[in-house]
């Protein structure tokens, strides 16, 4: 099964928190804090794969999460970086934020991409020690991991896409010019899925090979989602070269010139981009087609300034001529494209930051207020209740992060009670 688009979430590990400790030793009097810091949470990494080529296995396993970095330890001890969660995809794969369709990476190169980052380890209480403050009660949470709903979206990479309507030859040209083995009969549709084949011309050495693609043919409409080959239009546009197939036989009772004009009216609906493409023109079947139809075809194409070849796959006659001239051609084109990661957006940032210190002040009863926020339960579990510099932490957040102004706006009075989970205090100005 072909499968070229699909959903995923990825959630990287949360850092481990702080430890908050004072060394214990005999002999030794007032040892001091050393409690360690967190370790950092597992990144969620993305590879290429050169042996897949769907995205098919995503489809039954759509969640990856890496796990949390080790809380810290005594005497100074770190705690363990998590290990990062690895993701094999075909090379070509375009990862996209679901929500947005941001472009965050194109995964066609060998480097491994980090998508997610796990979160930073929390400090542990010996960063906190002063001169005025020297047994610090308290350390920080590790920072939570970033978490993505993804869409992955397989555009080939190949440097020679074959395009035409079904049943001209696509699938017998690829089969004769490399080892790929497509199904070819005769009946509309025999590719249902894009085929990668390499074209060796240049030895075994690979020097001036390419790859081609066999594209499931289009039909009229097919931009606009008519047939199968609207599915697989976003596989050519990473080609350099396109090669338009004709059957200028006409064998299905078709005319050739209407065939060219229509398949490139939808490569121009689809994007006007790839039909600015540089293209060549094979005329195929001309082992069954007449004289008269193979000169009126070539004198069309040679007027709009196009390279014509005329071919028979089944018989292989003019077929190296026509890699002799995508060879040439390829030599002076740029390489692969490959897509630029897209930059947040002012308003996406500014969201993103929101969403970081978010919360929402519920007041079920008079003279009691409810902080839900999310953001504050690592910090609230690491407070200690119990310690004045610990609980003045958790003060200077509530204030940085505007909850006070929040409650204030909200008409909270002298001794009204807030509530923050499983914690209750007092409001006192």
């Amino acid at each position: 099964m072909f499968v070229d688009v699909v959903r995923i979430e990825v959630k990287a590990g949360d850092g481990g928190n702080g430890a908050v400790s004072f060394h214990r030793e005999k002999y030794v009097q007032a040892g001091g804090p050393d409690g360690g810091d967190g370790g950092k949470g597992g990144d969620i990494v993305f590879i290429a794969d050169d042996n897949s080529s769907t995205l098919v296995g995503f489809r039954y396993k759509k969640k990856f999460v890496a796990e949390k970095g080790q809380n810290g330890g005594i005497n100074k001890r770190s705690g363990k970086g998590a290990d990062d969660v690895v993701i094999k995809v075909p090379r070509g794969t375009l990862v996209r934020d679901a929500e947005t369709e941001r472009l965050i990476a194109d995964v066609s190169g060998d480097t491994p991409v980090i998508i997610a980052k796990g979160g930073k380890g929390g400090k542990g209480n010996m960063n906190f020690a002063t001169p005025t403050r020297q047994a610090p009660r308290f350390a920080k949470p590790g920072f939570p991991g970033e978490t993505f709903s993804l869409k992955l979206e397989l555009k080939l990479l190949a440097d020679v896409g074959l395009v035409g309507f079904p049943n001209v030859g696509k699938s017998s040209l690829i089969s004769v010019v490399s080892a790929a083995k497509p199904q070819i009969a005769n009946y509309h549709f025999t590719t249902l899925t894009p085929v990668l084949g390499m074209v060796r011309t240049g030895g075994y050495d690979n020097e001036g090979s390419f790859v081609m693609a066999d594209i499931p043919g289009l039909v009229e409409g097919a931009s606009g989602g008519v047939g199968l080959g609207h599915d697989f239009l976003r596989h050519i546009e990473r080609c350099r070269l396109i090669v338009h197939i004709v059957d200028v036989s006409g064998s299905e009772g078709r005319d050739p010139v209407d065939d060219f004009e229509k398949i490139n009216a939808e490569l121009v609906g689809f994007s006007e981009e790839l039909s600015r493409r540089p293209q060549i023109v094979a005329a195929n079947k001309s082992d069954i087609a007449a004289d008269e139809q193979i000169l009126a075809f070539k004198s069309y194409i040679e007027e709009k300034g196009l390279q014509l070849y005329t071919i028979s796959a089944a018989t292989k006659k003019g077929v190296n001529e026509l890699l002799d001239c995508i060879t040439e051609n390829l030599s002076t084109l740029p390489p692969v494209k490959a897509y630029e990661p897209e930059p947040l957006s002012f308003e996406e940032l500014e969201t993103l930051q929101k969403n970081k210190q978010a919360f929402k002040i519920v007041t079920p009863e008079d003279g009691y207020f409810v902080i839900d926020a999310p953001f504050l339960a690592p910090i609230i579990t690491m407070a200690n209740m119990d310690d004045y510099e610990s609980l003045q932490y958790l003060q200077r957040v509530l204030r940085s992060s505007g909850i006070i102004d929040a409650l204030e706006e909200a008409g909270i009075q002298e001794r009204d009670t807030v509530a923050i989970f499983d914690f209750e205090f007092d409001y006192i100005r």
